[in-house]
């Protein structure tokens, strides 16, 4: 299985006994993200440090360990894929939803670029309905299936 993982998720494989983290560890899935994704993570670095509870080198092994899991795709692999991602997820949202939703456009490119669901807990992407958009437990409830998780 293979999908796209939006940075709110990507930031939950800093805490201990994640769903995130535990699904990494125990399956083989092909994980995505656009390389931007690794930029919100230095951005939020300090506010994921606190919340998890980590410090600079924990956080730093913790990195290098999500980079192994997940592949991040540079920005080039995937921009034809931007236009059509604002196109599709137009239809049916508010001018504010969908101003809302382009700051996430880059996932949803990705997505549509590999083919594949984008994991994410974002009520504003589920809402879109033109890219398949699973939440945490949907992902759960794949993997067990598939595997016995």
């Amino acid at each position: 299985m293979r999908f796209t993982v939006d940075a709110n998720v990507l930031f939950t494989f800093f805490w201990e006994d994640s769903v995130f983290s535990s699904i990494c560890q125990k399956q083989v899935l092909g994980l995505f993200s656009p390389e931007f994704a690794l930029g919100e993570l230095r951005k939020h670095s300090l506010e994921i440090m606190k919340k998890a509870r980590l410090s600079t080198e924990e956080f730093t092994d913790r990195k290098k360990k999500l980079a192994l899991r997940v592949t991040f795709i540079p920005l080039e692999k995937y921009a034809i894929f931007l236009k059509q991602a604002a196109s599709k997820i137009k239809k049916g949202l508010s001018n504010e939803e969908y101003v809302k939703l382009m700051k996430d456009i880059d996932f949803l490119a990705l997505a549509l670029r590999l083919h594949c669901p984008l994991w994410s807990n974002d009520k504003m992407l589920m809402k879109q309905g033109s890219i398949l958009v699973l939440n945490t437990q949907e992902i759960i409830e794949l993997v067990s299936a598939d595997s016995g998780f």
